[in-house]
């Protein structure tokens, strides 16, 4: 499963091709697998082989000369041109004549018909290099999605025969039973036979607290039991089920994700057909208006014409600047996986958030306390109750009081769905929800059912004795990072989150966030960004962490991953990967990109305005190979230093 295997990463006029194709598989004219040493050995051999020839030419060694220099330089050449050369006889055989391969290829097969071995040789290396420097970039950035299967049970065990027996999740029949034991996740969907159950929801919800689910409610595949052994009726099949949808979205939505085409192939598409026909021209016309036409002296006009047009400083030094942006981000925690997203991220006016991970930490926290009696006594009591729980809310308790010595606690009763019951140090002690304090006729602010946090309430022989509040904390920069999209020119912020709504736009209010929208499964997010992307004048980067959020991400023009913390789908759906998980870093990619792409609009104007008064000097007979070599090589080195600035600057 490769639904992003059309992500180029390539910033040159040779390279961008390779995105038009790759994503078919028709023809790869790439060198290979960038892990392999293999895939470098051409590359090693022809410059090693450039670099001895240049060595013998410069000392005027006797031997070199003849067939021996010859076939010397053609074979530095065929190591690495053969690829571009088979590039362009592909191309030609699907109708594209007039490619940047077909260009490059005439330049420097002009180059070994003038003599000039080693620009034709270091024409081709230079173009090598930067491909597998591109290709092992994108080898590091980003593997093929990992299958989702990965994160469902193998086995299931259902009851057969008066037994029960694992199996393969495959063969469990609508209706049939299933046995979940604590600490396992869900092969399959299904209704819950057992009273109730606490299940961790994250996997499909991105939830920030634990479900409890009673008898008779749903329980979906790849929920997560927290409770004993709990008994479920299966309600649907294998591949009919939560994570397999998930799975389907990311496939279909992936298929469906725009696809950028690089600024230079624009360029190429009208630049490489006009320099051949120039070319052709340069020889044939001037047959009908000069009187001393000589064929040799006009061919050789036509030869340095094409070595003056051939395109090296492009090749060497957009997809350099490309690296450059992708360098300066890497040191800001920030991972690009293509150049194409660099140019993209521009664009962005539309930014989608996930709230849980994205926004806030992820992690329960006490952020309130209330109590009727010493907030020490209050702590004990708490804590020393909450103890006896794994509930992830219980634990955050326990943390929060921090006590040296819990106090003793006895005959410890757990009221399903309600809260926790026991006779502490003594005292009868109870801890729960509103649902807990009301079964038992005890009297609590009103107003505390309203809340819109997680909140736990105590009750101490009989009495209300206060509460405390828990809540995923937000982020410290998230509200910077808000403030610096709107600043960055994007005019619409939306959070969508499987939380429940009204802590989804208690957070929304809190930073600024211009919609929110909450109680989403990954369905539910999928047809929101639909929604917002049938303007097509919106270009969608979505920003989230889970396996819930994989087929938004997919869907997304730009998908934005938070990497320390997210899990491995999301990161490798994702197009961008905040490594530090720093929401603010959102606007610093934007930036990032735009400095990017100054930067190779200035080469791509550097590159042609200095070629387009070569070639007309060249077309006149005013121009030798030198300075068709300053037009190839001195433009290119001059690209480049321009191109390294990024690394420097500050963002």
């Amino acid at each position: 499963m490769a639904p992003h295997q059309n992500h180029s990463e390539d910033g040159c006029c040779g390279h961008q091709h390779h995105e038009k194709h790759s994503a078919d598989h028709d023809h790869d004219h790439n060198h290979g697998d960038p892990s392999s040493f293999k895939t470098y050995l051409p590359v090693i051999i022809s410059l090693v082989l450039l670099l001895a020839a240049i060595a013998f030419d410069q000392f005027s060694l006797p031997f070199f000369s003849g067939y021996l220099k010859l076939s010397w330089y053609l074979l530095a050449y065929f190591l690495v041109a053969w690829p571009v050369i088979k590039e362009a006889f592909a191309t030609i055989s699907k109708g594209e004549i007039f490619t940047e391969f077909l260009l490059m290829a005439l330049a420097t097969i002009g180059a070994l018909a003038l003599g000039e071995y080693p620009e034709a040789v270091a024409v081709m290396l230079f173009y090598s290099i930067g491909e597998l420097f591109q290709a092992a970039a994108v080898n590091k950035a980003k593997n093929n999605i990992k299958s989702l299967l990965d994160v469902r049970p193998d086995t299931a065990v259902v009851y057969r025969n008066a037994e029960y027996r694992t199996v393969k999740p495959q063969e469990v029949e609508i209706g049939e039973t299933l046995q979940l034991k604590a600490g396992e996740k869900a092969a399959l969907d299904g209704k819950l036979i057992s009273d109730s159950a606490s299940f961790n929801t994250a996997a499909l919800t991105g939830e920030s607290t634990p479900k409890t689910i009673r008898k008779g409610e749903t329980v979906l595949a790849g929920m997560l039991n927290l409770d004993g052994v709990v008994s479920l009726t299966v309600t649907k099949r294998f591949e009919d089920s939560a994570l397999s949808r998930i799975l389907d979205l990311v496939q279909h939505a992936s298929a469906r994700k725009a696809k950028t085409e690089l600024l230079i192939r624009r360029f190429a598409k009208v630049y490489t057909p006009i320099v051949f026909f120039l070319a052709v021209a340069l020889v044939i016309v001037p047959y009908f208006f000069v009187s001393n036409y000589q064929f040799n002296d006009w061919l050789y006009r036509a030869l340095v014409f094409l070595v003056i047009s051939c395109p090296c400083a492009l090749v060497i030094s957009i997809p350099l600047g490309y690296f450059g942006g992708i360098g300066a981000a890497s040191a800001n925690g920030i991972l690009f996986k293509g150049s194409n997203y660099l140019d993209l991220i521009t664009k962005v006016n539309t930014v989608v958030l996930d709230k849980t991970g994205t926004l806030t930490q992820g992690v329960f926290k006490v952020n309130e306390i209330q109590a009727e009696i010493p907030e020490q006594d209050f702590l004990a009591y708490l804590a020393s109750l909450e103890s006896q729980s794994t509930h992830p809310i219980a634990k955050a308790v326990v943390a929060h009081a921090n006590l040296k010595e819990l106090l003793p606690v006895e005959e410890v009763k757990e009221i399903a769905g309600h809260g926790l019951k026991a006779t502490v140090n003594g005292a009868t002690v109870m801890a729960g929800n509103g649902k807990l304090l009301k079964q038992f006729e005890i009297a609590y602010p009103e107003a505390l059912d309203q809340k819109v946090e997680t909140t736990v309430l105590l009750a101490v022989n009989g009495r209300y004795a206060g509460f405390v509040s828990i809540a995923d904390e937000i982020k410290p920069d998230a509200k910077q990072a808000i403030t610096a999209l709107h600043a960055a020119g994007v005019n619409k912020i939306v959070m969508l989150s499987g939380d429940k709504a009204a802590i989804t736009e208690k957070v929304a209010d809190d930073l600024g966030v211009d919609q929110a929208h909450g109680d989403l499964l990954p369905e539910g997010k999928v047809e929101k960004l639909e929604s917002i992307k049938k303007d097509t004048n919106r270009i969608v980067a979505f920003v989230g962490d889970g396996i819930n959020d994989a087929p938004v991400l997919a869907l997304s023009d730009v998908g934005i991953a938070m990497g320390a913390l997210g899990s491995d789908v999301a990161i490798e759906t994702a197009d961008v990967v905040i490594q530090n998980d720093m929401p603010s870093k959102i606007a610093t990619a934007i930036q990032i990109g735009r400095a990017t792409k100054k930067i190779v609009y200035q080469n791509i104007g550097l590159a042609f305005g200095v070629k387009a008064v070569v070639l007309i000097l060249g077309a006149g007979g005013l121009a030798t190979m030198w300075e068709a070599v300053f037009a190839d090589v001195g433009v290119a080195f001059l690209a480049i230093l321009n191109a390294v600035r990024i690394q420097r600057m500050k963002f």
